[in-house]
């Protein structure tokens, strides 16, 4: 009951603090909306060729394109939350952390779990302004709640590799160009833009193995195809592989290395 206490007084604190950040919480509004307004109604036209939309599988792109845009905002939210340590470090709180009568592990879970509820937030303001824009969720409200399981578990593994690199990586600036060399790549080499279909054969073999692709697809089958668990239960199962060694991963890196 102490360690659960500990997490939540170190989550609370971070939800204190982004919701005190007014811009920041404008930016996770406009941020998905610029996306769905720009790149889903620029690629649009791709539907009209019949073997494009024979790769999507689905003849709105906006529709193919919006677990992927899920996705990628989860993705960034999740890779900078090792930021917050840097700045801890860097004003002292920290130190005032570690002094303070609280498991050590209970800093990066509480961290963990703050950066998953900020995702939440951002996945529902996709899901309201994309069904706006004429996106059907097939699966409905649960089909909904059942994408923000696998969110949360994407969101804790990408948080727990960027909070990993925190605590050896001393400097901000090092710590966002890590970060971007890291998600650019991830993301071009996945399925959340285009279908491995129009991919070629060596990038196809990269987007079957990137955990990014096992993160849209069972979105993307809940959104568009309906539950066909044959489609979503791979992906959520090494969403909660990942998560679950993410989560150990670092809050043993932090109790190690942190100082």
């Amino acid at each position: 009951m102490y360690f659960l206490s500990d997490v939540y007084y170190v989550c609370w604190r971070e939800m204190k603090r982004f919701l005190s950040q007014k811009t920041r919480i404008l930016m996770t509004v406009f941020q998905p909306l610029v996306w769905l307004v720009l790149m889903g109604n620029m690629m649009d036209g791709l539907t009209s060729n019949s073997m494009a939309a024979g790769m999507l599988g689905i003849d709105n792109y906006l529709s193919f394109m919006t677990p992927g845009i899920m996705i990628m905002t989860t993705l960034f939210g999740g890779v900078f939350g090792g930021v917050s340590i840097i700045w801890d470090r860097r004003t002292g709180f920290l130190n005032k952390m570690l002094a303070a009568p609280i498991a050590r592990a209970a800093i990066p879970l509480g961290k963990m779990i703050a950066i998953a509820i900020q995702s939440i937030f951002q996945i529902a303001v996709i899901a309201v302004i994309a069904a706006l824009f004429g996106v059907k969720f097939v699966t409905g409200m649960a089909g909904i709640l059942f994408m923000l399981v696998i969110i949360i578990l994407f969101s804790c593994g990408m948080a727990g590799i960027s909070l990993s690199l925190a605590t050896v990586i001393k400097s901000h600036e090092t710590l966002m160009a890590v970060v971007n060399f890291l998600t650019l790549p991830l993301m071009f080499t996945s399925a959340t833009i285009f279908p491995k279909l129009a991919m070629p054969s060596w990038l196809k073999v990269i987007a079957t193995w990137n955990p990014l692709t096992y993160a849209v697809e069972p979105i993307r089958t809940l959104t568009v195809h309906g539950w066909v668990w044959p489609r979503i239960l791979p992906g959520l199962a090494l969403m909660l592989l990942f998560a679950a060694v993410m989560i150990a991963v670092s809050t043993r890196q932090f109790s190690k290395s942190i100082a």
